[in-house]
């Protein structure tokens, strides 16, 4: 017998059980669909972390005022502001791969404009702050390098304060107050949207560093020309870990520690949270579809059973076709290619509502999803090997019938 001809007879023969052959391809059909679902599912939440992540900026560092200790008592991080812009400047200037060092202060304050009033994030900073974020600007322009150094009263706002502030008007060249400070807007940045803890990264409005520190956050900061947190971009991922080492042992030097004495700053790694974040979305993505593979198992297992059935049922076709001169491994690859159809057209019917599954969850929930023609086909292939896998026993089974015992059966 051909191929082709064993492909005819295989399906006609499930097609004259059409309803016990869908049952069949059920266990098959809803652990394709499960795999494919959760995949892409998987791959969105994925993909939407590792946006959220890359929307910090690449290869960056945030160095922060760390523990200080007053009398023998450890006041925790970020009691006193121990770092400067001057120590951002040294980074810059003294290590090698450092192309950026931004001094950042935070605080949150309400803007007002006309009759309208928004609370926002104030984010006090220089030129370096844009470039280390890599963060366009949509309209208008960033500061000067001589309003930052004279500390003028201007701002650049996020599309979240934009909106939320001047409605449809456009803010360029609007004035607004921040504790009864009046601020002038220059610029209106492009959107970042959300950032991986679910903040809102429009909603910011940025000022130069010295204006944030004399008008908005208060003489403490302005008199020691401290900052809260210095962000550091590196030339290339491999760069950062070195890079972090030199910016600890200037920062102790600059600051003056002992060896016995610890760091008075503590330095964060984005990259490696990043990376660790999509490695856990990675594995939450292939525990999900393994999860969901135990159906196509549960499918294979009533593929079996379905063949030992129609070996049984008919045992007198096989005696009848080995007695006349067929070969074992004729009806051997008779039965395996009827196994492997029906695990197959379960595959593709099962890899059809896996699709249309992830785009109703993606629509409904508003949960991404990614669905890949890679593994679209590798559903599909492992459907098909599943039915060989499990209808190899019922073929070798009938294979193996004596021609005599099979002729006698009723």
């Amino acid at each position: 017998m051909s191929l082709t001809e064993a492909l005819r007879s295989a399906l006609s023969a499930i097609g004259a059980n059409a309803l016990r052959s869908a049952l069949t391809m059920l266990g098959i059909i809803i652990g394709v669909a499960a795999v494919i679902a959760m995949v892409a599912i998987g791959a969105g939440a994925r993909e939407r972390v590792t946006g959220q992540i890359k929307s910090l900026g690449a290869n960056l560092a945030i160095i922060q005022s760390g523990n200080v200790t007053q009398g023998g008592v450890r006041l925790g991080a970020g009691a006193s502001s121990t770092l400067t812009d001057e120590d951002a400047a040294a980074i810059l200037k003294e290590v090698e791969d450092a192309t950026a060092a931004a001094p950042v202060i935070v605080t949150r304050a309400q803007a007002v404009y006309a009759g309208t009033n928004w609370s926002t994030q104030i984010t006090a900073t220089d030129l370096d702050f844009f470039n280390a974020r890599e963060w366009e600007v949509a309209e208008g322009r960033l500061f000067e390098p001589e309003e930052l150094r004279k500390g003028e009263i201007v701002a650049v706002i996020g599309q979240t304060v934009a909106r939320n502030l001047f409605g449809e008007d456009s803010p360029l060249d609007q004035q607004f107050r921040i504790r009864n400070v009046p601020f002038k807007v220059i610029g209106v940045m492009a959107s970042k949207g959300q950032s991986a803890l679910g903040q809102d990264q429009d909603d910011v409005i940025f000022v130069p560093l010295d204006t944030g520190r004399r008008r908005i956050v208060g003489r403490n900061y302005a008199r020691d020309r401290s900052v809260q947190s210095i962000m550091v971009k590196f030339a290339s991922e491999e760069a950062i870990n070195p890079g972090i080492a030199e910016v600890t042992a200037l920062l102790r030097q600059r600051h003056r520690l002992t060896e016995d004495q610890e760091d008075d700053f503590i330095v964060r790694n984005l990259t490696e949270i990043a990376n660790t974040a999509t490695a856990a979305a990675t594995t939450l993505s292939w525990l999900l579809a393994a999860v969901a593979a135990v159906s196509l198992l549960v499918g294979g297992i009533g593929i079996m059973n379905i063949m030992l059935v129609s070996v049984t049922e008919r045992t007198r076709e096989i005696g009848l076709r080995l007695a006349v001169g067929a070969r074992q491994s004729a009806v051997l690859t008779q039965f395996l290619i009827e196994a492997t159809t029906l695990a197959t057209i379960g595959g593709a019917a099962g890899a059809a509502l896996g699709i249309a599954a992830a785009l109703t969850i993606a629509h409904v929930a508003g949960w991404p999803s990614v669905i890949s023609i890679r593994t679209i086909l590798i559903a599909v292939g492992v459907s098909g090997l599943i039915g060989v896998f499990f209808g190899f026993y019922p073929a070798r089974r009938a294979a193996r019938l004596d021609p005599i015992e099979a002729l006698r059966r009723e």
